[in-house]
């Protein structure tokens, strides 16, 4: 990883993005989706994640998250997407309906290859690009960029059309999320 990108205060407020390796479209079905979204609640509720804004693409996820664990926030990144890997390539191989199967199999293999931390298969791209936000300027430009990202992708019309983000938890007070947030109070910055 390069020496820029880690997180160096592990209960700052950060963006990261999680990218799935050679960019397969793997979020394009909601089984892995939802694997995605049961991790986040797993980790808020037992590991001491805050997650306070995401979404869910085809083949990356944006998030800006916290702790206040002391464990730290690294420790829990590199367990969700540890948990993640195994669990939606397990789905995956298991999935009978799954007509890219063998594809993206054999691509996980492949990208295996050229990481000594893994044996079999790599889901993930390994770096994240954190970057720790500390000012009102960076917070409003990762939220909006979070939110948008689906419209700039053609997605959707509408931020909060789209399901697999947090834009829904911001205009509704929290209230028609996929999940429990702890949403930014942009004026507290």
């Amino acid at each position: 990883m390069a020496k820029g990108y880690v997180i160096r205060n592990q209960k700052g407020l950060h963006f990261l993005t999680f990218t799935v390796v050679g960019w397969v479209d793997v979020f394009t079905r909601d089984i892995y989706r939802q694997i995605i979204m049961d991790s986040f609640g797993y980790c808020i509720s037992e590991k001491g994640l805050v997650l306070h804004a995401y979404v869910i693409m085809s083949n990356h996820i944006h998030i800006i998250a916290s702790t206040e664990n002391d464990v730290g926030l690294s420790a829990i990144i590199r367990d969700f997407k540890k948990f993640t890997s195994t669990r939606i390539i397990k789905e995956i191989e298991n999935n009978k309906g799954e007509s890219r199967k063998e594809w993206m199999l054999r691509l996980f293999k492949y990208y295996a290859k050229f990481n000594s931390n893994n044996t079999k298969n790599q889901f993930w791209k390994q770096d994240n690009r954190p970057m720790e936000l500390l000012s009102l300027k960076w917070i409003s430009q990762k939220l909006d960029y979070i939110h948008l990202n689906p419209v700039r992708a053609k997605y959707v019309e509408y931020e909060n059309d789209y399901l697999y983000s947090s834009a829904r938890n911001y205009s509704e007070g929290n209230e028609n999320g996929l999940i429990e947030m702890e949403l930014l109070d942009l004026n507290d910055f």
